[in-house]
């Protein structure tokens, strides 16, 4: 017998309706139409876009077994939901939306042994005083594995989160270090395998957390003088993700405490996974003990994705948000914005705005005028690394020579170029700056900014240095 919309979703009421209460399937389940089928996804029509966000808060699981029970793992819910038109004509229009077949995460409570003499430890995320100890995960359950998809770029790293998901602590991939530029999905991908970790293993306690955060926390637990209640609560944790770890740069105290924990976490079968802006190699101002250990696992770098991933990230933005656009368009926006996710992924929502807000037509035109402002407005991050390249090749060095000690002045002066170009132009500190730039302290570069301001006025040819460089820096 040939499926039809209406038999699989009567089917699937039939599951349901023997696995709530009554009240509940006819407030929620009984206005629901069945729609159209088409290979494995079935559309269900849906009174109000509430009512789709409480289906998908409260009874997504329900509806993704009842669904795989009908048509399989591949099953896919689409949701129709039928809107008053605002804009004059009296007739409905639909809104088309996927489920995400996914609930939210939801909190892990860890009973913990009270041999200590504070029988009360102290969660740092919440005002202490219990002693089953209530871990909320910080995890998005947005960010999955379903919408982080896989290209060239970031295959390696996709593949690798995968496996840990699979079989966290029990892989050679501990820790799993995600590193690469802005914008490229580091933090996505972390959230992925603590989700995935969370669906396979509910009874782990898995905690995302960002390496400055857990820097603010350590020297809390400092003036409090519970350090010690610090560590053991980190000591319970199945599955430890920190985002950012380089921002434990220059953070002795900090460092030392997350190598305790680190190592008692690896000996104990329970994963670490970080997330950097750089390769391990490159981190400055890490001790060299948890430098090691970082590289102990994986070290899987993120790269800037490719025309073709580029395409499959707009068409899945737009499936996932119910917006239809032409393929020319699409293909328009993924040929001119090609530095990172992040920034394509606002592109394509600012396109979707103005057309919405505006009441305008989709059309290439206004494709250009959105992409023309966005990719002037982006400001590109600059680290100090990528300073001290531009300032090299501008004065034909290696950036070797210009971290050395020699006082040649033409060296003396490209340093002090990018000691100068590295206050302008990033957040990081004085004593940051100078320990990058050729392990120098922070009087160093305070002396070269107030040379590098007095021979601007005074010498026209280094002014043109420093103009050439701003406008390499600016591009």
């Amino acid at each position: 017998m040939t499926k039809t919309a209406e038999s699989v979703w009567e089917n699937c009421l039939l599951f349901i309706k023997d696995n709530i209460q009554d009240q509940a399937y006819k407030t929620w389940f009984e206005p629901i139409k069945s729609v159209e089928l088409t290979d494995n996804a079935l559309y269900i029509q849906v009174p109000s876009k509430f009512f789709y966000e409480w289906l998908e808060e409260h009874y997504v699981k329900l509806l993704k077994v009842a669904l795989t029970k009908e048509l399989g793992k591949s099953a896919k819910l689409l949701y129709k939901i039928k809107m008053e038109n605002t804009y004059g004509n009296k007739q409905p229009f639909t809104e088309q939306l996927p489920s995400a077949h996914r609930s939210p995460v939801k909190p892990q409570e860890v009973d913990v042994p009270l041999h200590n003499k504070n029988p009360e430890l102290k969660n740092p995320f919440i005002i202490p005083g219990i002693r089953n100890v209530k871990i909320e995960s910080q995890l998005n359950a947005n960010y999955s594995f379903d919408n982080f998809l896989e290209g060239d770029s970031n295959r390696l790293a996709r593949s690798a989160g995968m496996a840990v998901a699979n079989k966290p602590g029990g892989t050679s991939f501990n820790p799993l270090l995600i590193f690469g530029g802005v914008g490229l999905g580091k933090t996505h991908l972390a959230h992925a395998i603590g989700v995935e970790i969370k669906d396979k293993y509910p009874d782990k306690t898995v905690l995302y957390i960002s390496a400055e955060i857990f820097t603010q926390q350590y020297i809390e637990s400092v003036k409090r003088n519970t350090r010690n209640d610090f560590i053991h609560f980190y000591q319970l944790i199945d599955v430890l993700i920190i985002d950012d770890v380089q921002f434990l740069s220059g953070k002795a105290g900090t460092q030392d405490v997350f190598f305790h924990i680190f190592n008692y976490l690896h000996q104990n079968g329970k994963q670490v996974i970080l997330t950097s802006d750089k390769a391990p190699v490159d981190m400055q101002d890490i001790e060299q003990r948890l430098l090691s250990r970082f590289k102990w696992g994986l070290s899987a770098e993120l790269h800037q994705p490719d025309y073709e991933t580029r395409i499959s990230i707009l068409k899945n933005i737009l499936y996932r948000d119910g917006v239809e656009i032409p393929d020319e368009i699409i293909e328009y926006v993924a040929r001119n914005i090609k530095s990172n996710v992040r920034e394509l992924e606002g592109a394509i929502i600012s396109l979707i705005a103005q057309s919405s807000f505006n009441k305008k037509e989709v059309t290439i035109d206004l494709a250009k005028q959105v992409v023309e402002k966005f990719v002037k407005n982006v400001k590109r991050e600059i680290s100090i690394d990528y300073i001290q390249k531009v300032v090299s090749d501008y004065f034909q060095l290696d950036v070797d020579t210009l971290q050395s000690k020699t006082r040649k002045r033409h060296v003396v002066q490209a340093r002090q170029l990018a000691m100068f170009f590295a206050k302008k132009f990033t957040k990081s500190s004085l004593a940051n700056i100078g320990s990058q730039i050729g392990d120098r302290d922070h009087a160093t570069v305070l002396h070269a900014c107030k040379t590098v301001d007095n021979l601007v006025s005074t010498d026209k040819q280094f002014k043109k240095f420093v103009d050439d460089i701003h406008k390499k820096l600016s591009l």
